[in-house]
């Protein structure tokens, strides 16, 4: 399949990523919990259908996460510019991912595998987009890139999905809608991310951070019942 599949990601270093998640986390557990995120993530992109997976990352990765990927350093700017520089990577069809969604899986991508599964057929879509629920998106696919429809989009906001989506509409393209996802900013967040792919390392490494967490120092609401059935996944 023509495609290149980019995974935007950055080093998983205590006090460096996944913040918000302290407290209830500490910064290592929270660290942790980013690297199993990300090592999931490319296990997934491994198992999609592409001519290339790019790794673009801010700082080096472990080795068993660069395997099968070709890896390049993010480029300078803030986000829309490191993402716009993404685009000069392939001339053919483009799908950025981050490495925030866990739950990822094909059946999210099938719309967009479907449509451009044909080299040299005309596509149904110019792009695909995946919404993330916090206003944000998870997925950026362009059949043809072009930096120049993420340059300037005001990134990590409420609006930037929005923005995102009025500049791919504003450039004549058919956009295709991927299903909304939750980012795992949030221990909830990671809890809910954990019910949607249950059996999974991310899965049961929230469990265990659920179960090594004191109460005390939970916010209301975090705290899982010991119990509680856990809903299993039927795509994983």
């Amino acid at each position: 399949m023509n495609l290149t599949i980019a995974v935007i990601a950055k080093e998983c270093r205590p006090g460096r990523v996944k913040t918000r998640l302290n407290p209830p986390l500490t910064p290592g557990q929270a660290a942790a919990l980013a690297q199993t995120c990300l090592s999931q993530t490319l296990e997934t992109v491994r198992s999609l259908p592409a001519r290339r997976r790019l790794l673009v990352f801010d700082g080096t990765p472990r080795p068993a996460d660069a395997s099968g990927f070709e890896v390049s350093d993010q480029g300078a700017g803030g986000l829309d510019e490191r993402l716009a520089a993404i685009c000069s990577l392939t001339a053919g069809p483009l799908l950025i991912l981050g490495m925030d969604t866990p739950q990822l899986c094909r059946e999210h991508l099938a719309p967009l595998l479907s449509d451009w599964a044909s080299p040299g057929s005309v596509p149904r879509r110019g792009a695909w987009f995946g919404p993330a629920s916090d206003g944000g998106f998870w997925a950026l696919g362009l059949y043809r890139p072009d930096g120049g429809l993420l340059r300037g989009v005001g990134m990590s906001t409420p609006q930037t999905g929005a923005q995102q989506l009025a500049r791919l509409a504003g450039a004549g393209l058919d956009v295709g809608l991927l299903p909304v996802l939750s980012d795992v900013d949030y221990f909830a967040d990671a809890m809910a991310a954990a019910r949607e792919c249950s059996g999974t390392r991310f899965a049961l490494a929230v469990e265990r951070l659920s179960a090594g967490v004191p109460e005390a120092g939970m916010p209301p609401g975090l705290v899982p019942s010991p119990a509680a059935p856990t809903a299993r996944s039927s795509v994983r």
